[in-house]
């Protein structure tokens, strides 16, 4: 986030969150094929999008899956969804397994899980109204809310801070936050007890994601919704999360509350995100020092990720085992109870400055050396 954005001091006390599990993601995986040959296409590899993840929604809880452009946040939202068919694993909501329900199956459950989508442009029907928008989904599930369909279309409009008169109005009318408003407010028509949000805010200009991410907050706080908050910004997601998950090419490679995760991470690629956070100026001569951590390379590709820990062909602290051996998601001594780690050789729980800046992009050290 750039210092334009102005968010909110994160909650002190969190809304009371029950301790019954809502979601429950057990060795979740889902693979693409990749098609090859001529003239027969037949499967020559796979895309390894989500490669066995773990995490558990509990009623009325925030929780955030933060990482870089490409580790399968997006699709581990719409697998939750069942948008897409999981190629392994399994999916628990309400303590029934949705893994391969059918779509009769489905049905009953389909209202209280409700997404909202990256891109408020694409996302909504151009040819429709907003009323026909916000009220598709009770139509479709043949609910008649008390006061009829349009005056909860109404009252919706005005919970998400849109003018009711808008009511038929087309979404090429709106700007892109109004229509991310317009969105959840199509996700809130069946009263869902989970909303899975994808990257809500980071289409839109830097002057709405903080409006955009406070309806979301008093959404949350006011009706209990549960969510399920995917973003690659550490700032919101630290606004709004009561526990976050840090991804890293398909693996779930951190899990804990959120002050935990932003203030002691153990997982050398978290403290590798952390690092990447604008400093913060306090005065003329106070500044929050933080560790300066700069990765070589890019991403592995996820059609031959590396063997043993993902992370270790970018990690500074990588040994031979982390090659041969993948490292479990366990709770490591001295971290609280929750906080779990995927790593051999995890960092001090400390984001302080060190030293000396790790750098491991051999051209980057040399042109500033130069």
């Amino acid at each position: 986030m750039t210092e334009d954005l102005v968010l909110p001091a994160p909650r002190d006390a969190a809304p009371e969150v029950s301790g019954d599990p809502l979601l429950v993601v057990e060795g979740l995986t889902k693979h693409f094929p990749v098609k090859g040959g001529f003239p027969i296409r037949r499967t020559v590899g796979a895309v390894q999008a989500v490669d066995g993840i773990d995490l558990t929604v509990h009623v009325g809880e925030s929780f955030g899956l933060v990482g870089e452009s490409g580790c399968g946040k997006s699709t581990t939202g719409r697998l939750i969804t069942r948008l897409l068919e999981p190629s392994a694993g399994k999916i628990t909501y309400s303590g029934q397994d949705i893994t391969h329900a059918s779509r009769k199956q489905l049905a009953p459950i389909r209202s209280e899980i409700q997404m909202i989508f990256q891109d408020p442009y694409s996302s909504l029907n151009p040819r429709q109204t907003v009323g026909k928008i916000i009220s598709g989904p009770m139509e479709i599930n043949g609910i008649q809310p008390a006061g009829g369909r349009e005056g909860r279309v109404r009252e919706l409009l005005e919970i998400v801070g849109l003018n009711p008169e808008h009511y038929n109005r087309f979404p090429h009318e709106f700007s892109g936050g109004q229509r991310q408003r317009i969105g959840v407010a199509r996700a809130l028509a069946l009263e869902p007890k989970l909303i899975v949000a994808d990257e809500p805010v980071s289409a839109l200009d830097v002057s709405i994601q903080a409006q955009v991410v406070n309806l979301l907050q008093e959404v949350q706080r006011e009706l209990g919704i549960a969510f399920l908050f995917i973003a690659h910004d550490l700032a919101v997601v630290r606004h709004f999360s009561h526990r976050v998950a840090v991804m890293y090419l398909g693996k779930i490679i951190e899990v804990g509350d959120r002050d935990s995760i932003y203030t002691r991470p153990r997982h050398p690629y978290t403290h590798a995100l952390l690092s990447a956070v604008p400093e913060v100026n306090l005065g003329d001569d106070e500044t929050v020092g933080r560790e300066r951590i700069r990765l070589a390379g890019d991403v592995p590709s996820p059609i031959n990720p590396p063997t043993g820990c993902r992370f270790r062909t970018r990690c500074w602290k990588a040994q031979d085992k982390c090659a041969t051996e993948e490292p479990p998601l366990i709770q490591i001594s001295g971290n609280l109870a929750g906080h779990l780690t995927a790593c051999h050789f995890p960092e001090e729980p400390t984001i302080e400055a060190r030293d000396e800046d790790i750098v491991l992009d051999p051209a980057l050290a040399a042109l500033e050396e130069s």
